[in-house]
């Protein structure tokens, strides 16, 4: 768990709502993330945990409320006392501030894995090509895959595949980093691959939200832990409450279910 002191990070989530076909998919959430806090959402499927995830970077609206990082609006921009949806163009510019680590990793095939990280960086004419190359050899390092830099995504394991994704999204050094589901689609085997990895950022003081179903880590590496279920935070507390103690008799069930 984190134990820097950081003033970069701060998620602030209010009122959102969202639905999809008259159905409530979140109801009047409300969360406040803290620099540099490890949080991990649990929930059954389709609890709403992963749309929640989304709607921090803005890779889904909301129907009411607002998502702010460090005090801005990643979609939209205040005129008066309404809010309006920015330009695409705008929204990407924001979104930077924001890693996200899907499930299914998402590389391009037709490039390197030193060149999937690469490929922001330059793109948006943050750093120079070379220097690009020199921070993604770090980053290929930083989650031991160092001697992996000129391998294809079909060249690797899917653990390989999916801590690549994570070193790309740490390329644009974002404020935040997001997680869905980040071992779901992985081979029991290479579960802890990644899962080590992920421990290692929680200790350098990123903020991470972690959407997972593995419960033994949210008990390990959170320092807070929600439970959601309806799209609506049921409960939330340190791991030792929330996991070991639970209140909320849905809560109690869920784990009941899943331990």
């Amino acid at each position: 768990m984190s134990t820097a002191t950081l003033t970069t990070g701060l998620v602030e989530i209010r009122n959102v709502h969202k639905s999809y076909n008259g159905v409530d998919v979140l109801h009047d959430v409300s969360l406040t993330i803290e620099p540099g806090e490890v949080v991990s959402i649990l929930g059954p499927s389709g609890s709403g945990k992963s749309t929640l995830l989304r709607t921090i970077n803005h890779l889904e609206t909301v129907d009411a409320g607002w998502v702010t990082i460090d005090g801005a609006l990643i979609g939209y921009e205040h005129r008066g006392d309404k809010l309006y949806e920015l330009k695409e163009k705008q929204i990407l510019g924001r979104r930077t501030q924001v890693g996200m680590v899907f499930q299914n990793f998402n590389l391009f095939p037709h490039l390197t894995a030193l060149q999937n990280i690469v490929e922001a960086p330059v793109a948006l004419k943050r750093l120079s090509k070379a220097d690009a190359r020199e921070l993604a050899a770090g980053l290929l390092d930083r989650v031991g895959l160092g001697d992996k830099a000129d391998a294809y995504p079909r060249q690797l394991s899917g653990g390989q595949q999916q801590r690549v994704a994570i070193a790309r999204a740490l390329a644009l050094q974002p404020k935040v980093l997001l997680f869905d589901e980040p071992t779901s689609a992985l081979d029991p085997e290479l579960v802890g691959e990644v899962l080590d990895v992920i421990r290692d950022l929680a200790k350098l003081g990123t903020t991470l939200v972690i959407v997972t179903h593995e419960i033994g880590f949210a008990r390990d590496v959170s320092d807070r832990v929600i439970f959601i279920d309806h799209g609506v935070i049921l409960e939330q507390g340190t791991p030792g409450e929330v996991l070991g103690t639970p209140r909320h008799p849905r809560t109690k069930e869920f784990l009941g279910n899943v331990l």
